[in-house]
């Protein structure tokens, strides 16, 4: 019996069927996470005003987010499935729809069940089945590799774990040309080389929850100071793969420019947390969710840029 089934009626609410519709409606809205779809969605349509070269048709970037929005939302939700147990003992989880007692395993279960289906005949009948089979691998790679096998036996989870967020790259660029590059190649480098960097400081500011959990984030078996450097060295190698697009060809002095500088400031950010790890610092004066906001920012400015540049060319 997992925590979430074993917890008192009482710490769950109401029942289901006294539920307001609307509340019921943004509680399966809340499986999908959509806030980290916002994410995927920031890496898949710049990418294919970059596999166009210039206005991608905007029929097939609609049908394309929403693709990637239903797939992306089954994975996260057969994420919370699994994940129901630990996500009830730890408070940055604690309110998730499912161990609220607002919709209940089953119906979880089957919603992202569904949306796992629908997700991959969307891509294939609107888009393109080579795009349909990268999202459905993705999705696979997310809830089986990461969830299922990686999550809670290795501190490595997030480093492979983090290939699935990386395909929207190769989707974007899928949709457009139905076939993939070394363009795309790269940038799928550039988020794997990023998500390390960009969680393990969240994972620093709620390690006291893994660590209850049991689940091994590096910063739950690793000093600060070890995670802080290897989040430098993530970082340089993301930067210097992310400035690969232009003697490649597929991008000029726009994007460069953009790459030099957000890349610059992170890696700013990164030695100036590692400077602070080193000093022993713990707390509030580690300051760690100051990289993991800038990292929002740096990819969010990154594939603006990938997106602006063939107009500038």
């Amino acid at each position: 019996m997992t925590a979430v089934e074993s917890r008192p009626a009482g710490l769950l609410g109401t029942s289901r069927g006294h539920r307001p519709l609307r509340a019921r409606v943004m509680a399966f809205v809340a499986l999908t996470k959509p806030r980290i779809i916002e994410l995927l969605l920031i890496t898949t349509i710049p990418v294919m005003f970059l596999a166009q070269q210039g206005v991608p048709d905007l029929k097939l970037v609609l049908l394309t987010t929403l693709g990637g929005y239903l797939s992306a939302g089954g994975a996260n939700a057969l994420n919370m499935y699994i994940d129901r147990d630990i996500d009830a003992l730890m408070e940055r989880t604690a309110q998730r729809p499912l161990v609220t007692g607002m919709v209940s395993p089953r119906e979880t279960l089957v919603f992202g069940l569904t949306l796992t289906v629908v997700s991959t005949l969307w891509f294939g009948y609107f888009v393109n089945w080579l795009s349909a089979w990268l999202a459905l691998g993705a999705l696979l790679f997310y809830v089986v590799v990461y969830t299922m096998i990686l999550k809670r036996r290795t501190s490595q989870n997030i480093v492979w774990g983090g290939i699935a967020g990386c395909m929207p790259v190769l989707i974007g660029w899928s949709a457009v040309t139905n076939s993939l590059s070394w363009a795309s190649v790269v940038l799928f480098l550039v988020i794997f080389f990023w998500t390390p960097p960009h969680y393990w400081p969240l994972s620093m500011k709620v390690k006291d929850d893994y660590a209850r959990v049991g689940v091994p984030m590096l910063p739950v078996i690793a000093s600060n100071r070890v995670v802080a450097r290897q989040i430098v060295l993530y970082s340089w190698v993301m930067v210097g793969v992310s400035l690969l697009l232009t003697p490649l060809g597929y991008t000029g002095w726009f994007y460069t420019s953009v790459a030099l500088a957000a890349g610059g400031w992170w890696l700013w950010e990164a030695h100036a947390l590692f400077a602070r790890a080193k000093s022993g610092v713990t707390g509030g004066k580690l300051k760690e969710m100051r990289l993991f906001h800038w990292s929002i920012t740096y990819v969010s400015l990154l594939f603006v840029a990938v997106a602006v540049d063939p107009f500038l060319r």
